[in-house]
């Protein structure tokens, strides 16, 4: 089969006459089953025809992927080439400056820069700079906008030079929100018409790829998209397709529905449970079932949200009449749902109500209507609690929390209250209704108003010890809170807007009420975060906090009221009204009726098409900023935020053959869950961390230091905070927590980028030694670059992360699994040993390695581990010393071949 004979058809739209391969022909043409394929497949076979058609795929591929066997291995690949490209500013500006960076590499080759160009549509929403220094007050979100800008105006103006230089980069400026929020509510169209070229318009599809794990909430729209590293997307910015391993897909089918008082929160927590113990790291999750069609969408997208937390690429749900139902509600036309239906109908994309369910290679099945309130925590999102079960999770990891307190004071920044108490063990110093994860969803988010009306009547107070904010992560939410008049309360028990972006749940909390922070510090007292997030890995939310427990909205409130964990709430009074009577969580639960009726009341289609007629213009600030043009950009030597990164210095036009690693020394041996939070941290910057020694030489004040995340333009901070995590176990300096090791051959105990400097001294290479799921948590690219920069050339773990473990590849740094029930302690290593990596030569996907480790006193031991690079394009990768170089290299061939 070749290009020219892929069967075709048109359809008359709206939009007009559209052209597209069609897959029911092809389907036929094969002798396929259409219908028995699961729609991911389907999703993933269009794009392929595409690819196939103009001539960038082999019809082979197209072959293999349309005859998927469920019970088949998956070892073949393919390219995929989404049609769309979200950023979002931490993971983003690094991007762009690798972007930049490579303008200059072909400039410096005498060549036309304008080569290194967008071909595949971007938007970069800012989101995660805003930071929540001022909280319960009216005057809250401007207050941290305003620091927000003046924080961030030089990454700001790189972001505004960026939007001018390439052409298909589109900027939403920071107050608009979250990057998932808005790609849900109105950059996603479902279905495009690309009337660019020769020849009739041309119907796509809507795919996507982000730099942000959770650009999955995307598949709750129909739309398929996962998360990947910057390096990645960058790739897929120029035009570089992404090479699949033909996944694994498994079903989910959920029945019934959920009772009375159970949140879409409390279901996904229960999902990342069910699917973290059932294991589908890497694969393709589908959801089917009367359960799932009677979920609303944004029920859907908080499920496809949390997938990265259940380890899986995607949490797919195919187009649907609810579907076109939440597009019309969302303000997008009429013309552009009737395109979607009629497209996704042609194609065998849309699924009829009760249709036959698709083969797929395991199936996991979930009765809704035993989904209960839960929390997950105080660790890890996976962990879900029963909410009765709450104060028993508490102690039970935390078995030595004293149980002292302290009286402490009222804020300066937070709101007046009469709930001033002692602060102990357990209690409550965050509580953030913040998230795309939930912010998204009306329902809880009216819920939670509901319940604090109903909290405010009974006389019902936060205490003073509490941070509490409000981070929507779109204005429309703040829009149909104000419409359906719940805003005045949430505002009265201190949740006030503090801002439109992800605040706490990445970490950037600000700080703690003063007494609060002073308390915690003096007697290591654990207290706790309650936040509507999707992660709460120990010091992500905040360094002090060492608990965190994730919510639904109302959930939060309700620990805000209660200001403990250490409370059962489905049996203690939540609280006391003004004639000291009990106010059970019951009390002022909202009912369904309740809910529905505020549903009814705020929304309405004209306040999304209010809120975005203006998405991509920005405030007064930033059209202020003095932002640079041209096509190559200045760099500032002096500069603490932007630096040019250096991956491609010394770029040769044929890369080295990659060699056998000898004579390595490790850096760190890691447990269990290594997160990217604990590889490149995203708060604050400690003063005495490498990081911050390093901006103070640089003569920047600490008070101006930021945060790990809005330096990640400057590669002289990130390879210092590498690593840098307050919480990481490093065994091999045992009594000591955050970023120790011990350098060999001294014994000497240092930190781990002092001993990376040492090696790198003396020509030494690096290993990182780890357990299973290494890497989970955010997309973070910086996790790899990092790791790189300290020289680190294989990490050997008993598994990886999807996302990390493609990073690692596209930086040039070797992934290496241990066979199973096989590990570093299983094989007695210590760290003082060297290391000696034989096959890397002649590696093929999937190949095998040989670690050979030399211990001090000269015995020797060697173990066979599998190279986790996975695919023939993964493999050119690494051979080249990552992406960048590789698509450098190659749009410098095009080039000259052109010329």
């Amino acid at each position: 089969m070749t290009g020219t004979t892929l069967p075709h058809r048109r359809l008359t739209t709206p939009q007009g006459t559209v052209e597209f391969p069609s897959l029911p022909d092809l389907a036929a043409r094969l002798g396929v089953d259409l219908a028995a394929l699961p729609f991911t497949i389907r999703v993933l076979l269009e794009n392929l025809a595409r690819l196939v058609a103009a001539g960038q795929a082999d019809p082979a591929r197209l072959h293999d992927l349309a005859r998927w066997d469920p019970s088949a291995d998956r070892q073949g690949e393919f390219p995929y080439l989404p049609s769309r490209v979200v950023l979002q500013d931490f993971t983003g500006v690094p991007a762009i400056a690798d972007l930049a960076a490579m303008r200059d590499a072909v400039a410096g080759l005498g060549l036309d820069p304008s080569i290194v160009d967008t071909q595949v549509r971007a938007d970069q929403v800012i989101d995660h700079s805003l930071q929540v220094d001022v909280f319960g007050r009216s005057d809250a979100a401007a207050v941290n906008v305003a620091r927000e800008y003046q924080r961030n105006a030089e990454r700001y103006g790189f972001l505004r030079w960026a939007q001018q230089a390439f052409d298909g980069l589109r900027v939403v400026p920071p107050g608009a929100g979250i990057v998932h929020q808005l790609n849900l509510e109105r950059l996603a169209e479902v279905v495009t018409v690309n009337r660019g070229g020769a020849g009739p318009a041309q119907a796509v599809l809507d795919t996507v790829v982000g730099t942000d794990s959770h650009t999955t909430m995307i598949n709750g729209l129909g739309v398929l998209g996962w998360g990947v590293g910057g390096i990645e997307a960058e790739a897929v910015m120029l035009g570089q397709p992404i090479h699949v391993v033909t996944p694994r897909v498994v079903g989910v089918r959920l029945t019934n529905r959920l009772a009375a008082g159970v949140t879409a929160t409390d279901l996904v927590l229960t999902v990342t449970e069910l699917l973290r113990r059932h294991g589908v790291v890497g694969a393709f999750v589908e959801y089917f079932g009367e359960g799932a069609e009677r979920l609303g969408l944004a029920d859907r997208a908080t499920l496809a949200n949390m997938a990265p937390e259940y380890g899986a690429t995607t949490g797919f749900f195919p187009v649907d009449q609810e579907t076109l139902h939440y597009l019309a509600a969302t303000g997008r036309s009429a013309e552009q749902v009737e395109l979607v239906e009629r497209y996704c109908r042609a194609q065998g994309l849309f699924r009829e109500p009760g249709g036959p369910a698709p083969r797929y290679s395991e199936l996991v099945e979930l009765d809704l209507a035993t989904v209960e309130p839960s929390l997950a925590g105080p660790k890890r999102p996976q962990d879900r609690v029963r909410l009765a079960e709450v104060p028993r999770s508490f102690t039970a990891a935390y078995p030595q929390a004293a149980s002292s307190a302290l009286e402490s004071g009222s804020s300066a920044s937070g709101p007046a209250s009469s709930a001033s108490g002692p602060i102990g063990d357990g209690d409550v110093v965050i509580a953030a209704i913040t998230s795309c994860t939930n912010t998204s969803n009306p329902g809880v988010m009216l819920a939670a108003g509901l319940l604090a009306k109903k909290a405010v009547e009974r006389g019902l107070a936060v205490p003073d010890r509490v941070k509490t904010s409000l981070a929507p992560g779109s204005r429309v939410v703040t829009a149909y809170l104000e419409r359906a008049g719940l805003l005045p309360y949430l505002e009265k028990l201190g949740f006030a807007v503090v801002g439109y972006g992800c605040t706490t749940c990445h970490g950037m909390s600000g700080p703690l009420v003063p007494a609060v922070a002073e308390a915690m510090a003096e007697r290591e007292l654990v207290g706790v975060a309650v936040l509507s997030g999707n992660r709460n890995f120990q010091g992500r939310v905040h360094p002090q906090v060492r608990a965190g427990y994730l919510a639904s909205p109302p959930l939060v409130v309700a620990y805000a009221l209660a200001g403990s964990v250490t409370a059962d709430l489905t049996t203690e009074p939540i609280g006391h009204d003004e004639d000291g009577r009990p106010v059970t969580l019951s009390d002022i639960w909202p009912s369904p009726e309740e809910i529905a009726g505020a549903l009814d009341q705020a929304m309405r289609a004209e306040l999304y098409e209010a809120e975005y007629a203006g998405v991509f213009e920005g405030d007064e600030h930033w059209k202020a900023i003095d932002a640079p043009a041209g096509v190559l950009y200045e760099w500032d030597d002096e500069s603490t935020y932007i630096r040019r990164p250096p991956h491609l210095d010394g770029l040769t036009a044929e890369p080295a053959p990659p060699a056998d690693i000898r004579a390595a020394r490790a850096l760190a041996i890691l447990g269990d869950s290594i997160t990217t939070d604990h590889i490149s941290p995203v708060g604050a910057i400690a003063r005495e961390s490498a990081a911050g020694r390093h901006l103070l030489a640089a003569g920047v004040e600490r008070r101006d230091f930021n945060s790990y995340g809005t330096r990640r333009g400057n590669h002289e901070v990130m390879v210092r905070g590498t690593f840098g995590n307050i919480r990481l176990r490093n065994a091999m300096a045992p009594d000591h927590e955050g970023p120790w090791t011990v350098d060999q051959p001294s014994g000497e105990l240092v930190g781990i980028y002092e001993a990376s400097c040492r090696y790198r001294e003396r020509g030494v290479p690096a290993v990182v030694l780890a357990g299973k799921d290494y890497g989970c948590g955010s997309s973070r690219d910086w996790a790899a670059k990092g790791t790189a920069m300290l020289g680190v050339r294989a990490v050997l773990a008993e598994s990886f992360e999807r996302i990390h473990r493609s990073n690692l590849v596209g930086m040039g740094v070797l992934p290496l699994q241990f066979d199973a029930d096989r590990s570093s302690a299983e094989y007695g290593l210590t760290g003082a040993e060297e290391f000696h990596i034989a096959g890397v030569d002649g590696l093929r996907p999937g190949g095998r390695v040989t670690v050979r480790a030399v211990r001090p006193d000269g015995t020797e031991l060697s173990f066979p581990m599998t190279a986790r690079i996975d695919s023939r394009r993964e493999l050119d990768y690494y051979r080249h010393g990552g992406v960048l170089a590789y698509v450098l290299r190659q749009l410098i061939k095009r080039s000259e071949e052109g010329k």
